[in-house]
Protein backbone atom coordinates (compact mmCIF):
# COMPACT_ATOMS: atom_id res chain seq x y z
CA UNK A 1 0.00 0.00 0.00
CA UNK A 2 2.93 2.17 0.45
CA UNK A 3 4.24 1.96 -2.65
CA UNK A 4 0.64 2.97 -4.03
CA UNK A 5 0.21 6.02 -1.61
CA UNK A 6 3.95 7.09 -2.82
CA UNK A 7 3.25 6.87 -7.04
CA UNK A 8 -0.08 8.55 -6.53
CA UNK A 9 1.74 11.39 -4.14
CA UNK A 10 4.51 11.57 -6.88
CA UNK A 11 1.94 12.04 -10.08
CA UNK A 12 -0.16 14.50 -7.79
CA UNK A 13 2.51 17.27 -7.57
CA UNK A 14 2.58 17.18 -11.34
CA UNK A 15 -1.34 17.43 -12.47
CA UNK A 16 -2.10 21.23 -12.21
CA UNK A 17 -1.53 21.62 -15.80
CA UNK A 18 -2.44 18.50 -18.08
CA UNK A 19 -0.41 19.32 -20.99
CA UNK A 20 2.63 20.18 -19.16
CA UNK A 21 2.56 16.37 -17.28
CA UNK A 22 5.88 15.15 -18.42
CA UNK A 23 5.77 11.47 -19.92
CA UNK A 24 7.70 10.17 -17.21
CA UNK A 25 4.57 10.62 -15.12
CA UNK A 26 2.01 9.13 -17.36
CA UNK A 27 4.34 6.48 -16.80
CA UNK A 28 4.63 5.82 -12.99
CA UNK A 29 0.85 6.21 -13.26
CA UNK A 30 0.40 3.35 -15.77
CA UNK A 31 2.37 1.40 -13.62
CA UNK A 32 0.46 2.10 -10.38
CA UNK A 33 -2.69 1.34 -12.45
CA UNK A 34 -0.82 -2.03 -13.88
CA UNK A 35 -0.25 -3.14 -10.56
CA UNK A 36 -3.75 -2.68 -9.41
CA UNK A 37 -4.62 -4.47 -11.89
CA UNK A 38 -2.82 -7.50 -10.54
CA UNK A 39 -3.64 -7.01 -7.30
CA UNK A 40 -7.02 -6.84 -7.67
CA UNK A 41 -7.02 -10.09 -10.06
CA UNK A 42 -5.24 -12.10 -7.32
CA UNK A 43 -7.40 -10.29 -4.19
CA UNK A 44 -10.14 -11.97 -2.05
CA UNK A 45 -12.68 -9.53 -1.97
CA UNK A 46 -14.75 -11.65 0.26
CA UNK A 47 -12.09 -12.44 2.55
CA UNK A 48 -10.85 -11.26 6.09
CA UNK A 49 -9.16 -8.32 4.30
CA UNK A 50 -12.00 -6.22 3.08
CA UNK A 51 -10.56 -3.25 4.01
CA UNK A 52 -7.37 -3.85 1.94
CA UNK A 53 -9.60 -4.64 -1.40
CA UNK A 54 -11.59 -1.72 -0.78
CA UNK A 55 -8.55 0.45 -0.67
CA UNK A 56 -7.62 -1.02 -4.09
CA UNK A 57 -10.65 -0.22 -5.62
CA UNK A 58 -10.12 3.66 -4.25
CA UNK A 59 -7.00 3.76 -5.83
CA UNK A 60 -8.47 2.61 -9.48
CA UNK A 61 -10.70 5.57 -9.13
CA UNK A 62 -8.39 7.88 -8.47
CA UNK A 63 -6.28 6.45 -11.01
CA UNK A 64 -8.87 6.80 -13.48
CA UNK A 65 -10.18 10.20 -12.51
CA UNK A 66 -6.50 11.29 -12.97
CA UNK A 67 -6.51 9.87 -16.58
CA UNK A 68 -9.91 11.20 -17.01
CA UNK A 69 -9.31 14.97 -16.22
CA UNK A 70 -5.67 14.65 -18.54
CA UNK A 71 -7.14 14.10 -21.25
CA UNK A 72 -9.85 17.31 -21.28
CA UNK A 73 -9.27 19.32 -24.87
CA UNK A 74 -5.52 18.06 -24.73
CA UNK A 75 -4.80 15.77 -28.14
CA UNK A 76 -1.40 15.34 -26.93
CA UNK A 77 -2.63 13.32 -23.63
CA UNK A 78 -4.85 12.09 -25.91
CA UNK A 79 -2.79 10.41 -27.92
CA UNK A 80 0.14 9.89 -25.37
CA UNK A 81 -1.80 7.70 -23.00
CA UNK A 82 -3.36 5.57 -25.74
CA UNK A 83 0.45 4.76 -27.29
CA UNK A 84 1.78 3.92 -23.79
CA UNK A 85 -0.91 1.65 -23.57
CA UNK A 86 -3.95 3.07 -21.01
CA UNK A 87 -6.72 1.58 -23.27
CA UNK A 88 -6.05 -1.64 -22.76
CA UNK A 89 -4.91 -1.91 -18.85
CA UNK A 90 -8.12 0.50 -18.04
CA UNK A 91 -10.46 -2.13 -20.66
CA UNK A 92 -9.05 -5.47 -18.45
CA UNK A 93 -10.05 -3.13 -15.20
CA UNK A 94 -13.21 -2.34 -15.88
CA UNK A 95 -13.85 -6.44 -17.18
CA UNK A 96 -13.09 -7.38 -13.86
CA UNK A 97 -14.94 -4.46 -12.06
CA UNK A 98 -17.81 -5.40 -13.95
CA UNK A 99 -17.89 -9.09 -14.33
CA UNK A 100 -16.26 -10.66 -10.83
CA UNK A 101 -18.22 -11.99 -8.19
CA UNK A 102 -17.24 -8.94 -6.12
CA UNK A 103 -19.74 -9.44 -2.57
CA UNK A 104 -19.86 -5.71 -2.32
CA UNK A 105 -21.22 -4.38 -5.91
CA UNK A 106 -21.58 -1.19 -4.62
CA UNK A 107 -18.16 -0.32 -4.06
CA UNK A 108 -17.31 -1.15 -7.97
CA UNK A 109 -19.62 2.03 -9.09
CA UNK A 110 -16.94 4.67 -8.54
CA UNK A 111 -14.15 3.00 -10.26
CA UNK A 112 -16.46 1.78 -13.11
CA UNK A 113 -17.64 5.45 -13.42
CA UNK A 114 -14.26 7.29 -13.40
CA UNK A 115 -12.97 4.21 -15.68
CA UNK A 116 -15.68 4.58 -18.45
CA UNK A 117 -15.58 8.60 -18.74
CA UNK A 118 -11.92 8.27 -19.20
CA UNK A 119 -12.64 6.37 -22.13
CA UNK A 120 -15.37 8.93 -23.41
CA UNK A 121 -12.42 12.02 -22.80
CA UNK A 122 -9.93 9.62 -24.78
CA UNK A 123 -12.03 9.16 -27.75
CA UNK A 124 -13.50 12.45 -28.25
CA UNK A 125 -12.50 13.94 -31.55
CA UNK A 126 -9.90 11.19 -31.63
CA UNK A 127 -10.20 8.59 -34.33
CA UNK A 128 -7.73 6.43 -33.22
CA UNK A 129 -8.45 5.81 -29.79
CA UNK A 130 -12.05 5.01 -31.00
CA UNK A 131 -10.78 2.88 -33.34
CA UNK A 132 -9.06 0.87 -30.47
CA UNK A 133 -11.61 1.15 -27.77
CA UNK A 134 -13.73 -0.29 -30.32
CA UNK A 135 -11.66 -3.00 -31.25
CA UNK A 136 -10.78 -4.25 -27.46
CA UNK A 137 -14.32 -3.58 -26.52
CA UNK A 138 -16.62 -4.57 -29.11
CA UNK A 139 -18.91 -6.16 -28.72
CA UNK A 140 -18.33 -8.22 -25.36
CA UNK A 141 -17.08 -5.57 -22.78
CA UNK A 142 -19.70 -2.92 -24.10
CA UNK A 143 -22.86 -5.55 -24.00
CA UNK A 144 -21.51 -6.15 -19.86
CA UNK A 145 -21.22 -2.25 -19.58
CA UNK A 146 -24.80 -1.65 -21.11
CA UNK A 147 -26.15 -4.18 -18.68
CA UNK A 148 -24.65 -2.83 -15.35
CA UNK A 149 -26.73 -2.04 -12.86
CA UNK A 150 -26.02 0.78 -11.78
CA UNK A 151 -27.69 4.04 -14.08
CA UNK A 152 -24.22 6.34 -14.39
CA UNK A 153 -22.18 3.31 -15.35
CA UNK A 154 -25.18 2.26 -18.14
CA UNK A 155 -25.56 6.23 -18.87
CA UNK A 156 -21.45 6.75 -19.38
CA UNK A 157 -21.02 3.66 -21.41
CA UNK A 158 -23.82 5.26 -23.75
CA UNK A 159 -21.89 7.86 -24.46
CA UNK A 160 -18.39 5.99 -25.17
CA UNK A 161 -20.59 3.82 -27.58
CA UNK A 162 -21.89 7.10 -29.44
CA UNK A 163 -18.54 9.07 -29.56
CA UNK A 164 -16.91 5.54 -30.99
CA UNK A 165 -19.74 4.43 -33.90
CA UNK A 166 -19.20 5.49 -37.74
CA UNK A 167 -21.02 3.59 -40.40
CA UNK A 168 -18.95 1.11 -41.07
CA UNK A 169 -18.62 -0.14 -36.87
CA UNK A 170 -22.74 0.30 -37.36
CA UNK A 171 -22.54 -2.28 -40.30
CA UNK A 172 -20.72 -4.46 -37.88
CA UNK A 173 -23.46 -4.26 -35.34
CA UNK A 174 -25.12 -6.20 -37.84
CA UNK A 175 -23.79 -9.46 -38.02
CA UNK A 176 -25.85 -11.97 -36.27
CA UNK A 177 -22.57 -12.76 -34.10
CA UNK A 178 -22.89 -8.65 -32.79
CA UNK A 179 -26.89 -7.95 -33.09
CA UNK A 180 -27.08 -8.11 -28.97
CA UNK A 181 -25.24 -4.94 -28.24
CA UNK A 182 -27.77 -3.00 -30.49
CA UNK A 183 -30.88 -4.84 -29.00
CA UNK A 184 -29.68 -4.47 -25.59
CA UNK A 185 -29.60 -0.18 -27.09
CA UNK A 186 -32.82 -0.33 -28.00
CA UNK A 187 -34.26 -2.38 -24.71
CA UNK A 188 -32.77 0.86 -22.96
CA UNK A 189 -34.69 2.86 -25.42
CA UNK A 190 -37.64 1.70 -23.79
CA UNK A 191 -36.50 1.06 -20.20
CA UNK A 192 -35.10 4.15 -19.94
CA UNK A 193 -36.26 6.66 -21.87
CA UNK A 194 -34.78 9.70 -20.70
CA UNK A 195 -31.51 8.30 -21.35
CA UNK A 196 -30.64 10.27 -23.83
CA UNK A 197 -27.24 8.51 -25.39
CA UNK A 198 -29.78 5.81 -26.00
CA UNK A 199 -32.08 7.61 -28.36
CA UNK A 200 -29.03 9.55 -29.82
CA UNK A 201 -27.65 6.02 -30.81
CA UNK A 202 -30.84 4.76 -32.38
CA UNK A 203 -31.88 8.06 -33.94
CA UNK A 204 -28.31 9.40 -35.62
CA UNK A 205 -26.83 5.54 -36.40
CA UNK A 206 -29.22 2.98 -36.32
CA UNK A 207 -31.35 3.74 -38.51
CA UNK A 208 -29.61 5.09 -40.98
CA UNK A 209 -28.92 1.24 -41.84
CA UNK A 210 -31.10 -0.54 -43.13
CA UNK A 211 -28.86 -3.99 -42.48
CA UNK A 212 -29.14 -3.60 -39.06
CA UNK A 213 -32.79 -2.27 -38.46
CA UNK A 214 -33.54 -5.98 -40.69
CA UNK A 215 -31.34 -7.60 -38.05
CA UNK A 216 -32.89 -5.62 -35.07
CA UNK A 217 -36.22 -6.53 -36.43
CA UNK A 218 -36.23 -9.87 -36.69
CA UNK A 219 -34.50 -10.48 -33.64
CA UNK A 220 -37.21 -8.35 -31.35
CA UNK A 221 -40.65 -8.89 -29.69
CA UNK A 222 -43.08 -7.24 -30.64
CA UNK A 223 -43.08 -4.61 -27.62
CA UNK A 224 -39.58 -3.70 -28.81
CA UNK A 225 -40.52 -3.48 -32.29
CA UNK A 226 -43.19 -0.63 -31.37
CA UNK A 227 -40.51 1.54 -29.38
CA UNK A 228 -38.24 1.45 -32.96
CA UNK A 229 -41.08 2.22 -34.96
CA UNK A 230 -41.81 4.84 -32.56
CA UNK A 231 -38.39 6.52 -32.86
CA UNK A 232 -38.21 5.74 -36.71
CA UNK A 233 -41.77 8.05 -36.40
CA UNK A 234 -40.54 10.78 -34.68
CA UNK A 235 -37.30 11.06 -36.44
CA UNK A 236 -39.70 11.26 -39.49
CA UNK A 237 -41.34 14.38 -37.83
CA UNK A 238 -38.67 15.75 -36.45
CA UNK A 239 -36.54 16.29 -39.56
CA UNK A 240 -37.13 17.82 -43.06
CA UNK A 241 -37.68 15.15 -45.57
CA UNK A 242 -34.21 15.54 -47.22
CA UNK A 243 -32.76 14.90 -44.18
CA UNK A 244 -33.79 12.53 -42.13
CA UNK A 245 -31.03 10.26 -42.97
CA UNK A 246 -33.28 6.82 -43.12
CA UNK A 247 -32.43 4.95 -46.04
CA UNK A 248 -35.19 4.14 -49.18
CA UNK A 249 -34.26 0.45 -48.22
CA UNK A 250 -35.50 0.87 -44.60
CA UNK A 251 -39.48 2.00 -46.32
CA UNK A 252 -39.27 -0.79 -48.27
CA UNK A 253 -38.60 -3.10 -45.52
CA UNK A 254 -41.34 -1.91 -43.44
CA UNK A 255 -43.72 -1.78 -46.18
CA UNK A 256 -43.09 -5.47 -46.46
CA UNK A 257 -43.33 -6.08 -42.78
CA UNK A 258 -47.06 -4.39 -42.62
CA UNK A 259 -47.99 -6.31 -45.90
CA UNK A 260 -47.18 -9.82 -44.35
CA UNK A 261 -48.22 -8.97 -40.94
CA UNK A 262 -51.22 -6.75 -41.48
CA UNK A 263 -53.84 -9.43 -40.67
CA UNK A 264 -52.92 -9.39 -37.12
CA UNK A 265 -54.94 -6.38 -36.22
CA UNK A 266 -57.93 -7.96 -36.79
CA UNK A 267 -57.43 -10.70 -34.01
CA UNK A 268 -58.81 -7.80 -32.32
CA UNK A 269 -62.36 -8.22 -33.16
CA UNK A 270 -62.27 -11.50 -31.28
CA UNK A 271 -61.97 -10.13 -27.92
CA UNK A 272 -57.92 -10.91 -28.13
CA UNK A 273 -56.93 -7.67 -26.67
CA UNK A 274 -56.37 -9.46 -23.42
CA UNK A 275 -54.06 -11.72 -24.82
CA UNK A 276 -50.66 -9.79 -24.76
CA UNK A 277 -48.81 -11.36 -27.11
CA UNK A 278 -51.62 -10.60 -29.74
CA UNK A 279 -51.78 -7.25 -28.55
CA UNK A 280 -48.41 -6.57 -28.85
CA UNK A 281 -48.48 -7.81 -32.28
CA UNK A 282 -51.53 -5.62 -33.06
CA UNK A 283 -49.54 -2.78 -31.78
CA UNK A 284 -46.27 -3.75 -34.09
CA UNK A 285 -49.10 -2.82 -37.46
CA UNK A 286 -50.38 -0.14 -35.65
CA UNK A 287 -47.17 1.09 -35.38
CA UNK A 288 -46.20 0.11 -38.40
CA UNK A 289 -48.69 2.10 -40.45
CA UNK A 290 -48.45 5.16 -38.40
CA UNK A 291 -44.62 5.07 -39.98
CA UNK A 292 -46.10 4.32 -43.75
CA UNK A 293 -48.41 7.38 -43.36
CA UNK A 294 -45.94 9.63 -42.15
CA UNK A 295 -43.25 8.30 -45.05
CA UNK A 296 -45.71 8.77 -48.18
CA UNK A 297 -46.95 12.35 -46.51
CA UNK A 298 -45.35 14.06 -49.75
CA UNK A 299 -41.68 12.88 -48.88
CA UNK A 300 -40.04 12.89 -51.98
CA UNK A 301 -37.59 10.14 -50.76
CA UNK A 302 -40.09 7.46 -49.87
CA UNK A 303 -42.80 8.12 -52.27
CA UNK A 304 -41.95 5.09 -54.53
CA UNK A 305 -44.05 3.20 -52.19
CA UNK A 306 -46.88 4.81 -54.53
CA UNK A 307 -44.97 1.73 -56.81
CA UNK A 308 -44.79 -1.11 -54.41
CA UNK A 309 -47.25 -3.63 -56.52
CA UNK A 310 -48.87 -5.03 -53.40
CA UNK A 311 -49.11 -2.17 -50.82
CA UNK A 312 -51.84 -0.62 -51.92
CA UNK A 313 -53.95 -3.58 -52.38
CA UNK A 314 -53.32 -5.25 -48.98
CA UNK A 315 -54.06 -1.50 -47.34
CA UNK A 316 -57.30 -1.58 -49.14
CA UNK A 317 -57.91 -5.27 -48.82
CA UNK A 318 -57.65 -4.63 -45.15
CA UNK A 319 -59.97 -1.52 -44.77
CA UNK A 320 -63.00 -3.71 -46.37
CA UNK A 321 -62.15 -6.55 -43.75
CA UNK A 322 -61.85 -3.67 -40.68
CA UNK A 323 -65.02 -2.13 -42.15
CA UNK A 324 -67.13 -5.54 -42.26
CA UNK A 325 -66.02 -6.83 -39.01
CA UNK A 326 -67.14 -3.39 -37.34
CA UNK A 327 -70.40 -3.76 -38.72
CA UNK A 328 -70.75 -7.12 -38.17
CA UNK A 329 -71.09 -6.67 -34.57
CA UNK A 330 -70.10 -4.51 -32.26
CA UNK A 331 -66.48 -5.42 -31.46
CA UNK A 332 -63.62 -3.00 -31.15
CA UNK A 333 -63.51 -2.00 -34.97
CA UNK A 334 -67.13 -0.48 -34.60
CA UNK A 335 -68.29 3.27 -35.22
CA UNK A 336 -69.51 4.63 -32.27
CA UNK A 337 -71.14 8.40 -31.60
CA UNK A 338 -69.63 8.54 -28.09
CA UNK A 339 -66.21 9.97 -27.75
CA UNK A 340 -66.21 9.38 -23.89
CA UNK A 341 -64.52 5.99 -25.16
CA UNK A 342 -61.38 7.54 -26.70
CA UNK A 343 -60.88 7.20 -22.92
CA UNK A 344 -61.90 5.43 -19.88
CA UNK A 345 -62.01 7.44 -16.59
CA UNK A 346 -60.01 10.15 -18.47
CA UNK A 347 -57.28 7.41 -18.51
CA UNK A 348 -55.20 8.07 -21.87
CA UNK A 349 -53.82 4.57 -21.57
CA UNK A 350 -56.90 2.65 -21.22
CA UNK A 351 -57.34 4.06 -24.81
CA UNK A 352 -58.35 1.66 -27.35
CA UNK A 353 -55.44 0.42 -29.15
CA UNK A 354 -57.32 0.81 -32.95
CA UNK A 355 -58.08 4.04 -31.92
CA UNK A 356 -58.15 5.88 -35.39
CA UNK A 357 -57.03 2.82 -37.28
CA UNK A 358 -59.28 3.17 -39.59
CA UNK A 359 -58.51 6.43 -40.63
CA UNK A 360 -55.62 6.04 -40.72
CA UNK A 361 -55.81 3.27 -43.44
CA UNK A 362 -57.55 5.61 -45.20
CA UNK A 363 -54.82 8.10 -45.08
CA UNK A 364 -52.61 5.59 -46.43
CA UNK A 365 -54.83 5.01 -49.27
CA UNK A 366 -55.27 8.75 -49.92
CA UNK A 367 -50.86 9.17 -50.17
CA UNK A 368 -50.39 6.14 -52.15
CA UNK A 369 -53.23 7.79 -54.65
CA UNK A 370 -51.74 11.37 -54.70
CA UNK A 371 -51.02 12.19 -58.62
CA UNK A 372 -51.11 8.89 -59.24
CA UNK A 373 -53.59 7.51 -61.73
CA UNK A 374 -52.26 3.70 -61.74
CA UNK A 375 -53.03 3.40 -58.17
CA UNK A 376 -56.68 5.96 -58.55
CA UNK A 377 -57.81 3.27 -60.89
CA UNK A 378 -56.39 0.62 -59.28
CA UNK A 379 -58.36 1.97 -55.80
CA UNK A 380 -61.79 2.05 -58.33
CA UNK A 381 -61.59 -1.65 -59.39
CA UNK A 382 -60.93 -3.32 -56.06
CA UNK A 383 -64.22 -1.15 -55.15
CA UNK A 384 -63.13 0.83 -52.60
CA UNK A 385 -64.38 4.45 -53.89
CA UNK A 386 -68.09 3.50 -52.70
CA UNK A 387 -66.36 1.89 -49.36
CA UNK A 388 -64.39 5.44 -48.56
CA UNK A 389 -67.61 7.02 -49.15
CA UNK A 390 -68.76 4.79 -46.77
CA UNK A 391 -66.43 6.50 -43.92
CA UNK A 392 -67.56 10.12 -44.39
CA UNK A 393 -69.16 10.09 -40.92
CA UNK A 394 -68.22 10.94 -37.29
CA UNK A 395 -66.96 7.79 -35.41
CA UNK A 396 -65.68 8.44 -32.11
CA UNK A 397 -63.03 5.35 -32.22
CA UNK A 398 -61.23 7.09 -35.40
CA UNK A 399 -61.27 10.86 -34.97
CA UNK A 400 -60.96 13.04 -38.48
CA UNK A 401 -62.27 10.24 -40.45
CA UNK A 402 -64.76 11.96 -42.44
CA UNK A 403 -61.82 14.67 -42.70
CA UNK A 404 -59.29 11.71 -44.29
CA UNK A 405 -61.87 10.44 -46.32
CA UNK A 406 -62.34 13.66 -47.81
CA UNK A 407 -58.97 14.20 -48.56
CA UNK A 408 -58.63 10.49 -49.94
CA UNK A 409 -61.68 11.06 -52.55
CA UNK A 410 -59.95 14.27 -53.56
CA UNK A 411 -57.01 12.46 -54.79
CA UNK A 412 -58.60 9.56 -55.88
CA UNK A 413 -60.58 12.07 -58.29
CA UNK A 414 -58.21 14.08 -59.33
CA UNK A 415 -58.00 13.73 -63.05
CA UNK A 416 -59.61 10.80 -63.13
CA UNK A 417 -62.50 10.83 -65.18
CA UNK A 418 -63.87 7.70 -64.75
CA UNK A 419 -63.58 7.72 -60.89
CA UNK A 420 -65.34 11.08 -61.23
CA UNK A 421 -67.87 9.73 -63.29
CA UNK A 422 -68.20 6.50 -60.72
CA UNK A 423 -68.89 9.03 -57.95
CA UNK A 424 -71.23 10.52 -60.18
CA UNK A 425 -73.51 7.70 -60.71
CA UNK A 426 -73.71 6.43 -57.02
CA UNK A 427 -77.07 6.61 -55.75
CA UNK A 428 -78.38 8.54 -52.33
CA UNK A 429 -78.92 5.74 -49.89
CA UNK A 430 -80.43 7.62 -46.78
CA UNK A 431 -79.49 10.70 -44.82
CA UNK A 432 -75.91 11.69 -44.43
CA UNK A 433 -74.32 13.89 -42.28
CA UNK A 434 -72.77 17.08 -43.68
CA UNK A 435 -71.19 18.93 -41.04
CA UNK A 436 -68.22 17.41 -41.17
CA UNK A 437 -67.82 18.74 -44.85
CA UNK A 438 -69.02 22.53 -43.48
CA UNK A 439 -66.64 22.20 -41.14
CA UNK A 440 -63.79 22.45 -43.54
CA UNK A 441 -66.03 25.29 -45.70
CA UNK A 442 -67.53 22.91 -47.81
CA UNK A 443 -71.48 22.39 -48.33
CA UNK A 444 -73.27 19.67 -50.97
CA UNK A 445 -76.04 20.59 -53.25
CA UNK A 446 -78.76 18.10 -54.62
CA UNK A 447 -79.13 19.23 -57.92
CA UNK A 448 -80.59 16.72 -60.72
CA UNK A 449 -80.29 13.78 -58.48
CA UNK A 450 -76.75 14.42 -58.54
CA UNK A 451 -74.18 15.67 -55.27
CA UNK A 452 -72.10 18.56 -55.95
CA UNK A 453 -69.27 19.52 -53.49
CA UNK A 454 -68.85 23.47 -53.15
CA UNK A 455 -66.86 25.61 -51.19
CA UNK A 456 -68.68 27.83 -48.96
CA UNK A 457 -68.45 31.66 -49.40
CA UNK A 458 -66.73 33.26 -47.12
CA UNK A 459 -69.71 35.92 -46.42
CA UNK A 460 -72.16 33.79 -46.14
Amino acid sequence: MEEYSTGLAKYGQRKTKWDAVEEEAFLLLLKVLTRLCEDLHNANSKGDDLQAFSLLLQMTAECFRSQRNSCVESKRNQNLLRELGFIDVSLKLLSYLQTEDIGNKDSTHEPLRCGIQFLGNLAVGNQMSKDEIWQLSFPDLLLQLLSADDEKVVSYASMVLHTCLDEAKVENLSQPQNIKLALRVMELCQTQPDLDWTVLIATQHFLKSSALVESMYSGMAHHERVTLLELLFAQLRDEDSEGCGVPPSVARFLASSFQNGCGAVLMLATGSASSDEVLQEALTVISLLDVLCEMTSDNKQFMFLQDLPDLLDSTVELLVQVHALGKASKNIFSATQNFSSLTKDGDPSSCSPVISFKAHLIRLIGNLCHSNTNNQNKVRELEGIPLILDNCNIDGNNPFISQWAIFTIRNLLENNKENQELVASLERRGPADYSALRELGFQVEERDGSLLLKPVRKDT
